[in-house]
């Protein structure tokens, strides 16, 4: 396994180029991966109803931290829960989903 050592100029890499991926690790690490290709692959009716559901709460998540009052909420509790507030209002949705 190859390992960088990032300057001080370049503190984070993200994102795509070309066929690559970076992504960051759960311990804050960075790793390189290929691009998956989706092409060929054909989702059973339950996969896609469930990426519609992931897609209604991404779209949820997205609003309710666009709302100054929402988003302060959200950040509390993310604080208190360890994640990101995006994750916890995704992660909101599906509950109320559930009630």
């Amino acid at each position: 396994m190859a390992k960088v050592k990032l300057s001080p100029i370049v503190e984070q890499v993200h994102g795509q180029m070309g066929e690559m991926v970076f992504r960051r690790t759960r311990n804050g690490g960075t790793s390189l991966i290929r691009k998956a290709d989706m092409t060929r692959v054909q989702w059973s009716p339950a996969q896609s109803a469930h990426r519609q559901r992931f897609r209604e709460a991404v779209a949820y998540a997205r609003s309710a931290l666009a709302n100054p009052q929402l988003r302060a909420e959200y950040e509390k509790a993310a604080i208190k829960s360890g994640k990101r507030a995006f994750d916890v209002a995704v992660s909101d949705y599906f509950q109320k989903l559930k009630k």
